[in-house]
């Protein structure tokens, strides 16, 4: 294989990657929108959201149902929703959010993974004060006028709103959630993306080998297929 070859396939397999996280994320949401408000898009919310981002991105139809199957917990297996925290070289906070049918598979992968970075795996809560969780939207732009909608959402409770050309990102804390979703659907917008996210209260600045070897890390876990999210405080 030819260098232009190799690199073509390089692209593909990043390219794939990509597609797979996304998939992955995407079929989780829907799983936990269903096992938490039912199965009528018409009436939950986050699932019609959810099933919108795998239409967009195109994830076939067995995996929806599969993931819709899960959701309801009538594909016979029992998925746990689990975290993990852990600090990486530099003392780099590294949140993971895991769904997983085996829970010592997937601690003993995620602590290999630390351990080929010199990385460690921690006690629950070591991260609480690295990171908090804030309700976060994704919503298009449209047609929608920038001062109205942003009083619309600080109405409703949101912290930060945030425009660049197609998009809208609104944070709020994590107890806003209800009253931001309430307040999208009354204007009849539904979001490309909502849920709880980790964002850090601090970040660590490090040097090149260590950023190297924290990319590392968060691509191995991000690599497992029981993991739905990863979150760090690095300092870009």
């Amino acid at each position: 294989m030819g260098r232009k070859s190799a690199k073509i396939a390089a692209k593909k397999g990043a390219a794939d990657k990509a597609k797979s996280r996304i998939y992955a994320k995407a079929l989780h949401d829907v799983a936990v929108a269903i096992k938490n408000g039912g199965t009528d898009p018409a009436t939950n919310f986050l699932l019609k959201i959810a099933l919108d981002r795998c239409r967009k991105f195109n994830v076939p139809k067995d995996n929806i149902e599969r993931a819709i199957k899960k959701g309801e917990g009538s594909d016979g297996v029992g998925y746990e929703d689990i975290t993990y925290e852990g600090y990486g070289p530099g003392g780099v906070g590294i949140f993971v959010e895991a769904s997983t049918d085996n829970v010592t598979r997937t601690v003993s992968n995620v602590r290999s993974y630390f351990n080929k970075v010199d990385g460690s795996l921690g006690k629950d809560g070591c991260l609480q004060f690295i990171f908090e969780r804030k309700a976060v939207f994704i919503i298009p732009k449209g047609d929608l006028i920038e001062d109205d909608f942003t009083l619309e959402m600080i109405d409703a409770g949101a912290e930060e709103i945030e425009l660049d050309e197609e998009q809208f990102e609104v944070i709020g804390p994590m107890d806003s959630f209800g009253d931001i979703q309430s307040k999208l659907q009354e204007l009849s917008i539904t979001p490309e993306e909502a849920g709880l996210e980790r964002i850090p209260t601090t970040t660590k600045s490090l040097s090149e080998d260590e950023l190297a070897q924290n990319e590392k890390l968060i691509s191995l876990l991000e690599d497992d297929e029981d993991v739905v999210s990863v979150y760090h405080n690095i300092e870009f």
